[in-house]
C-alpha cells in the first residue's frame, strides 16, 4: 500500500482553490524543499509511479488542480480575477491534458475559460488528454475550440486583451530545435498577451525551456509564473531558466519518493 502524503493533494484538497500564492507555497513546502531533478528523472518517476500504482489519470488530475488553484491566485493578485476570460492554450500531449483539467475545475468554480487545443488533429494525442477533453464539454462555462493552423490563432489574438489570465499548457518535456506550427503561433500568442499586461502561468515549464538545462528554443514562453510538478527542476533554477519560468511553485501530484530510486 502506498503512503498516505502528509498534506492532502491538490485534487483531494478542499480549500486549495481558497488559497492566495503564499499560502500555495506554505501548502506544498515538502515539495519545494526537496532536491531538483531534470526532465529525465522526472519522466522515470512518473513512469515508475504508475508501475507502483499510482494511475496516470491522477496524476493529471493533481497538477491540473494545482494549476488551477495557482491561476486563480495569480487573478486574484493582480486585479484581474473576473475582468475577462481565462485563455488555456493546450497542447496535443499531457501538458495539454493538465492545462485542460485546470480549464475544467476553473470553469467549475465559475470562472469562464476558453480552452484552445492547439494542435493539426482534432483532438489530443494522449488517452488522458482525449478523456480530459471530452469532460470539458459538460462544463458550461467553458468554451473549447481547435487551432490547427496559424490563422486561427491570429483570431483568437484578436480578442486578447479581453483575457484576464492566458494559461501555456503547450509542451512540457521533449523540446529541441525550433518550435513547429501552430505551437509557434501560440507561442508568439502568449508573448503578444504578456506583452499587454495579461499575466502568463506555465504549466510545467515554459514551453521551448529545456527543464533540465534552462535553455530555451526558438521562440519561447516568458511567463510570471510557473507550477512545475513533484520536484523543483534543475532548468527552472538555472539563470536563464528562472529569467522565462517567473516564480516558481512546486506542486505534489502524488508521485510517491520511491518512483524517484531508479
Amino acid at each position: 500500500m502506498l503512503p498516505l502524503p502528509a498534506e492532502p493533494l491538490p485534487a483531494d484538497d478542499p480549500d486549495l482553490m481558497r488559497l492566495d500564492l503564499r499560502g500555495l507555497r506554505r501548502r506544498w513546502s515538502a515539495a519545494n524543499s526537496r532536491s531538483a531533478i531534470g526532465a529525465e528523472a522526472m519522466t522515470g518517476a512518473d513512469r515508475r509511479a504508475q508501475a507502483l500504482g499510482v494511475p496516470s489519470d491522477r496524476l493529471m488530475e493533481h497538477a491540473g488542480a494545482a494549476v488551477a488553484a495557482a491561476v486563480r491566485a495569480v487573478a486574484d493578485a493582480t486585479g484581474r480575477l473576473g475582468r475577462g476570460p481565462i485563455l488555456v492554450l493546450c497542447g496535443p500531449g499531457n501538458n495539454g491534458g493538465d492545462g485542460l483539467v485546470a480549464a475544467r475545475r476553473l470553469a467549475a468554480a465559475g470562472f469562464d475559460v476558453i480552452a484552445a487545443l492547439v494542435a493539426s488533429g482534432g483532438r489530443p494525442s494522449t488517452p488522458d488528454a482525449i478523456r480530459n477533453w471530452d469532460r470539458l464539454a459538460s462544463e458550461s462555462r467553458a468554451t473549447r475550440v481547435h487551432t490547427p493552423v496559424p490563422r486561427d490563432l491570429t483570431i483568437l489574438a484578436h480578442d486578447i486583451e479581453r483575457a484576464s489570465i492566458v494559461v501555456d499548457a503547450l509542451l512540457g518535456t521533449g523540446v529541441q530545435g525550433a518550435l513547429r506550427e501552430p505551437i509557434r503561433s501560440a507561442v508568439e500568442l502568449i508573448e503578444l498577451a504578456r506583452a499587454s499586461g495579461i499575466p502568463v502561468v506555465a504549466v510545467d515549464t515554459p514551453t521551448a525551456v529545456d527543464l533540465s538545462s534552462g535553455d530555451p528554443s526558438d521562440p519561447v514562453v516568458h511567463a510570471d509564473l510557473t507550477v512545475t510538478f513533484h520536484r523543483p527542476k534543475t532548468g527552472l533554477r538555472t539563470r536563464r531558466g528562472t529569467a522565462f519560468a517567473g516564480k516558481v511553485l512546486v506542486a505534489p501530484i502524488g508521485i510517491p519518493l520511491d518512483a524517484d530510486r531508479g
